[in-house]
């Protein structure tokens, strides 16, 4: 079973792998390569998506299997991204 700071660690990563993404003008980025690139499991990734969905932060296509798509950040996760870059400063990590 998950714990819930990891499911806080896995939601974190993907929120920067989104807001990376779109500074380099990549609106969304397909569930195929979020897990790739953050080694997560299916039912992990779909579970911290569907958090962010649901928070607001992110938009989210899903497919059939009840895995993402695609993602990107909604403007609500852009602005949290923002602030939390303002905060801890570019480029540092918690």
């Amino acid at each position: 079973m998950t714990t819930l700071r990891e499911r806080k660690t896995y939601r974190k990563a993907i929120l920067r792998q989104l807001y990376g993404a779109m500074e380099h003008n990549r609106p969304e980025v397909s569930g195929a390569a979020l897990r790739e690139e953050l080694r997560l499991p299916d039912d992990d990734l779909s579970a911290a998506c569907a958090y962010l969905a649901d928070e607001g932060l992110i938009t989210v296509e899903w497919t059939s299997h009840k895995t993402p798509a695609t993602a990107s950040l909604s403007h609500d996760g852009i602005r949290f991204m923002e602030e939390e870059e303002e905060w801890s400063g570019p480029g540092q990590s918690d």
